[in-house]
């Protein structure tokens, strides 16, 4: 027997894989094409092209001297000066991956979702740097604070947006703030404001999006009234003090659950988490002075307790079409979830914590970076899912 006769045929599977490494490949070169308009230099367009390729490799730690291995480099250097010096827009290259996540997940009924997410770091030089709480720790640590704007449809959720929160400690001294890079223009801004910052890009930008969602940071009326402003569609947490009006007079939104009827609660699915179902029981009141709206929008207090402990319960201030019905609502609460398995996921894919840098500047450079390359995996695999659709089970024995 020859050769060739031994040789046996690719299965099916082996082909899919080789198609996937292929489209991936194919994915990779479209976005560091799309962004190369905005590195003047031959030198630093190949390097970003390649650098995108080490956050999206098996390197254990995106840092400089490991990413500059993973490049082919002697030394990390060049990693350093495509962080911190080099001649490009980290604002042009934002906008860049907006519209490439618009066109590759875009969809009329997208969401978006704000929320942030903490960076442990040793020092007091990082730029934001301060003992604040830490989401990622679950408590006050010295760290910085970003604030991201994601973009989730069916076709998948990726991030278009970050900002880097600034405690008052750093606006209030501009010597820290220029040895930290920080500009003197940039002056105090909310978590809130920042976020309000974000969706007003996108909402300029025309992102596709038919709701707004944010967790009790972002429910306070600052953000709330601009999306009024907007007549854009919104579900927000807010804290059970929040007050309300209801039958002419304020009451605490943590007063409502009380007052309601066991027969106002429902059971509904906020999606799919993992260990199956996020099962709650919900009600919802429809704010009395907002029932007559002449622009067909109405205002909601929506309610979530737990089915195990009814005492635990979540408050959500709502607006969107006077049609809106619970389930929706529901469906984009739940849609929340997915900004923090974004976070989990480009931490620990693409390195979005494992920057050691410490200027202003240097840190939007390389979070973006890790979002344009967040964003191809995504995009990789909704392929993936949409190519193991298409292939035919094949009979096992």
């Amino acid at each position: 027997m020859t050769t060739e006769e031994q040789r046996e045929p690719a299965t099916s599977q082996e082909e899919q894989e080789l198609r996937l490494i292929s489209q991936g490949e194919q994915i990779l070169a479209e976005l560091t094409g799309r962004i190369g308009a905005y590195f003047r230099r031959a030198e630093v367009r190949r390097r970003v092209g390649r650098y995108l390729q080490g956050l999206l490799a098996s390197v254990e730690r995106k840092n400089g001297w490991q990413m500059a291995e993973q490049l082919g480099e002697a030394n990390a250097h060049g990693v350093q000066r495509l962080l911190e010096e080099a001649d490009w827009d980290e604002q042009d290259a934002r906008d860049e991956l907006r519209t490439y996540v618009s066109q590759h997940l875009g969809e009329a009924n997208g969401i978006l979702v704000v929320d942030e997410t903490g960076f442990l770091k040793k020092g007091k030089k990082s730029a934001g740097v301060a003992r604040q709480y830490c989401g990622t720790a679950g408590r006050r640590e010295n760290c910085q604070v970003g604030v991201f704007l994601m973009y989730a449809s069916s076709k998948g959720a990726a991030f278009i947006d970050r900002a880097l929160y600034l405690p008052e400690e750093w606006t209030q001294d501009r010597v820290r703030c220029r040895e930290a890079g920080i500009p003197d223009a940039v002056a105090f801004a909310t978590k809130g404001e920042l976020a309000q910052q974000m969706l007003a890009r996108a909402f300029a930008a025309g992102m596709p999006a038919q709701w707004v969602v944010g967790d009790t940071v972002y429910g306070y009326d600052e953000l709330r009234l601009f999306l009024e402003e907007q007549q854009k569609n919104y579900v927000v947490a807010v804290p059970e003090t929040h007050p309300v009006w209801v039958a002419g007079q304020q009451q605490p939104v943590g007063l409502l659950a009380a007052l309601l009827p066991q027969e106002a609660w429902v059971v509904l699915s906020a999606g799919e988490g993992s260990k199956g179902a996020r099962l709650y029981e919900w009600a919802w009141l429809q704010l009395p002075e907002q029932a007559e709206r002449p622009d067909g929008r109405a205002r909601w207090v929506l309610i979530r307790r737990s089915l195990a402990d009814p005492s635990k319960r979540a408050y959500y201030r709502a607006a969107g079409p006077a049609q809106t019905q619970l389930p929706e609502l529901v469906r984009v609460v739940g849609s929340r979830w997915k900004i923090e398995e974004g976070f989990e996921q480009a931490k620990g894919e693409v390195g979005l914590d494992q920057y050691e840098v410490r200027a202003f500047r240097a840190w939007y450079r390389y979070i973006t970076l890790s979002l344009l390359a967040y964003a191809a995996l995504v995009v990789m695999q909704g392929q993936a899912g949409e190519q193991e659709k298409k292939v035919p089970m094949t009979n096992s024995h």
